[in-house]
């Protein structure tokens, strides 16, 4: 007889992992025990040498679905103690910390579902029903180890049906945290104004919502507010009671099929809505949409997703309205809400009823977003049904713990220990005071999970007035340790490279703004990326913002200065009276005030972003005059190329500014309005122009992998969720000669900035420190 023990590190716990082994070592009649210790499951096995030497082999094979295995280590021990008798799951102790970490929330399983919509069943029409295969499980917890008793669950003591299948390993039920029923679960309910009277409050929400009113309904990780997708009106009221009038709205829709009658679904975007990671996918309309154009107005595509809770699936089945908007309650930038007293007391006046449940959400979790190009999916938003799953940073670092902070309005930030890197859910604008608060308070929880009590370096933006790298800063004194500010297109980089496990290449950085090692606002640049290092090799040319931050939201201002060089001040007047005076707030006052700005070099920062450019195509096409919204201009501006043709040729000149080469996107523009004001079609000069800057960085990024010898070409940074840019430019640098990447398995824009600092800083200091 031998004895064994082994030490499993991974998505192993909150998954069925434990029963799964219980029901391999039983069919292999192996003895000893399983358990939970602290942030890894451990093994002990007593047997003949070739039946554990199967057991491991099994453990690998056999996984619950959810469980995911980084490490299974196994060390033989002295077999002197008295023989340990058949095989038992035993307590969870906190004894011991490891890397693994809970698993994300997941869409309720197919078993479930059918005990749902099956008449007779005990959790027939029961919206919380879940096993070890599905459910909430980085919503609930509060501690680890994850048993019950650490989870919001610990308030329904199980009724004795539930307990019956939670103490028995062969049921799929056993140790699943969640579990429930009707008799021993939360409840949902209605209220307004108090509680409202109600045999099936899921029906009745969905009578409210066929009506026309909007509801706040609480869900697994937070709050959605709800509104039908068919009539003008609530959709209307909904923005109106939000102020936000232009913002597209996610929605969600029954299944498959349905979604296909109002939009474009490929092969590879179904799998993803029908993934258990549910998250929203941005699909393109089809000829036949039919929804409410003031769901996603002026844009061609939209975001859907299919029901992830029995919650969701239950109300569809009392309508058959095809989608409901499905939007995060919260007020404009704060956090989304989560406790049911803040839900009624802050969307009062917004929303007319709520469905409420009295299931604690401890950690909120907003829907994932994901577009694809081109059959590449691109993360928008990485949160629900994938945080906390770490990412593998072994290859760059195993004895470091590092804390990045992220940039300051599409914040996440990610801590990084043991070579694994785990990215907090979407936190948002730090700005917000309340949003601030959220991320302290998930770090606290974060670092609690991972059982991380010390770091070793914090991680920052490179802006000094971020409320972020202020954080960044008081955390490297609670600390003691260094805080390392990283340029924003560096961390953009960094999160790109370890996409694909490229140590050194050429990364086109296209964007809205980042904080540049000389003070600017960059946004279009050309970087040689090499680990903890970087040089600015290339950039579009720098261009005026009148009234700096008022450029981004009223795009005219950017358009008058980048055509400054080829007009007098005279003529720039003129044309901006003449064709877009709608586009300056306080008219021709105003065109005037700017026209003065330029000419007297006063009031005016500079920058060299790709999206301000692409905003100034919006204005110049008079497709968007007024930001609204992060992207906007831009979005329109795609939305309108998408329906275009690329029909004219725009010239690209490219020269040399400062010691590297750069773009003029001043002639770029010009082109464009000359054969605007000619009369040419709207959408294909969009389609041209889009184009044109997308070969203008291609050809940047080719000049610049030339030179240095490197055959790597990346794309990160917003504006590479465009599809025809992203394509655009991945055509150019293949026709090239050169291998282009984008992100793959993390975010193209700023939720992923945060990863890349860590990856920086531990490329950084990881020599340093082990040398000390």
């Amino acid at each position: 007889m031998k004895k064994a023990r082994i030490l499993v590190q991974g998505i192993v716990q909150g998954v069925g992992f434990r029963p799964n082994v219980y029901r391999i070592a039983k069919a292999l009649g192996i003895n000893g025990y399983v358990r939970n210790l602290g942030n890894v499951v451990e093994i002990v096995v007593q047997g003949n040498e070739e039946d554990i030497e199967t057991f491991t082999h099994d453990l690998k094979l056999k996984k619950p679905p959810i469980a995911k295995i980084d490490s299974l280590d196994m060390e033989w021990m002295e077999n002197d103690q008295p023989e340990l008798e058949g095989f038992q799951i035993l307590e969870s102790s906190a004894n011991f910390s490891g890397s693994s970490v809970i698993p994300p929330d997941v869409a309720t399983c197919d078993r479930c579902l059918e005990e749902v919509m099956k008449a007779g069943d005990r959790r027939h029409q029961y919206p919380f029903t879940a096993c070890t295969d599905c459910g909430p499980r980085f919503t609930v917890i509060s501690s680890i180890p994850y048993d019950r008793q650490r989870t919001s669950m610990e308030e329904f003591p199980l009724c004795p049906d539930c307990l019956e299948e939670y103490q028995d390993p062969e049921d799929r039920r056993y140790h699943a945290e969640a579990t429930c029923c009707p008799v021993c679960g939360p409840e949902v309910f209605l209220y307004q104004e108090g509680r409202v009277e109600s045999d099936n409050p899921l029906k009745e929400a969905a009578r409210l919502l066929d009506e026309g009113h909007i509801l706040a309904m609480k869900g697994i990780g937070g709050t959605h507010l709800v509104a039908s997708t068919l009539e003008d009106e609530a959709v209307l009221n909904l923005r109106r009671r939000l102020g936000r009038m232009n913002q597209p709205f996610a929605c969600m829709s029954p299944d498959v099929a349905t979604i296909q009658s109002f939009a474009e679904v490929a092969d590879y975007e179904e799998e993803a809505l029908l993934s258990r990671n549910r998250p929203i996918v941005i699909l393109k309309k089809n000829q036949d949409y039919y929804l409410s154009p003031t769901v996603a107005p002026d844009l061609h595509n939209l975001g859907v997703m299919l029901p992830y809770s029995a919650l969701h699936h239950l109300l569809f089945t009392y309508t058959d309205t095809p989608a409901y908007i499905m939007t995060s309650a919260n007020m404009p930038g704060e956090p989304m809400l989560t406790h049911n007293p803040e839900i009624i007391s802050k969307l009062e006046g917004v929303a007319d009823y709520f469905l409420l449940h009295n299931r604690e959400i401890i950690n909120r979790c907003d829907d994932s977003v994901v577009r694809f190009r081109g059959g590449d999916m691109a993360f928008i938003r990485r949160s629900r049904g994938y945080v906390p799953e770490p990412y593998d940073l072994s290859s760059i670092s195993t004895d470091l713990n590092v804390l990045a902070l992220g940039p300051e309005i599409d914040v996440t930030f990610s801590l990084l220990k043991e070579g694994r890197c785990y990215v907090s859910q979407h936190i948002g604008d730090t700005t917000k005071y309340e949003t601030f608060l959220y991320l302290q308070k998930a770090i606290e929880y974060m670092m609690g999970i991972t059982q991380t009590d010390d770091i070793d370096a914090v991680a920052c933006d490179l802006h000094p007035q971020f409320f972020t790298t202020k954080l960044a800063h008081d955390l490297g004194e609670r600390f003691n340790c260094p805080v390392l500010p990283v340029q924003h297109h560096h961390a953009h980089a960094a999160a790109l490279s370890l996409d694909w496990g490229v140590d050194e290449f050429i990364c086109i950085a296209a964007d809205g703004v980042g904080y540049g090692a000389d003070g600017g606002a960059w946004g279009g640049e050309i970087l040689h990326y090499h680990g903890a290092e970087y040089e600015r090799l290339a950039s579009l040319i720098p261009q005026k913002m009148p009234g700096g931050d008022l450029t981004t939201r009223y795009p005219a201002r950017m358009m008058m200065a980048m055509l400054q060089p080829y007009y007098s001040p005279d003529e720039l007047r003129d044309l901006m009276k003449t064709h877009y005076p709608d586009y300056f707030p306080h008219g021709a006052k105003e065109v005037d005030v700017v026209a003065n700005q330029l000419e007297k070099n006063f009031n005016l920062t500079e920058s060299t972003s790709t999206g301000r450019v692409l905003d100034a195509l919006s204005a110049c096409l008079q497709i968007c005059g007024e930001r609204t919204y992060e992207g906007e201009c831009a979005m329109k501006l795609e939305s309108t190329a998408y329906q275009g043709d690329d029909t004219f040729e725009i010239p690209l000149k490219i020269s040399h500014y400062n010691g590297r080469d750069v773009l003029d996107t001043s002639q770029l523009l010009l082109s464009v309005l000359e054969r605007k004001l000619e009369g040419e079609p709207v959408a294909d000069l969009a389609c041209s122009a889009q184009k044109a800057v997308s070969r203008g960085l291609a050809d940047l990024a080719t000049r610049a992998a030339r030179k240095n010898s490197l055959n790597t070409i990346g794309g990160s940074g917003g504006v590479f969720y465009n599809e025809a840019i992203s394509m655009t430019i991945k055509e150019v640098v293949e026709d090239a000669g050169y291998t282009f990447i984008q992100h793959k398995n993390s975010c193209a824009g700023d939720g992923s900035v945060s990863l890349g600092q860590a990856a920086v800083a531990a490329l950084k200091y990881g020599k340093k420190f082990k040398t000390e």
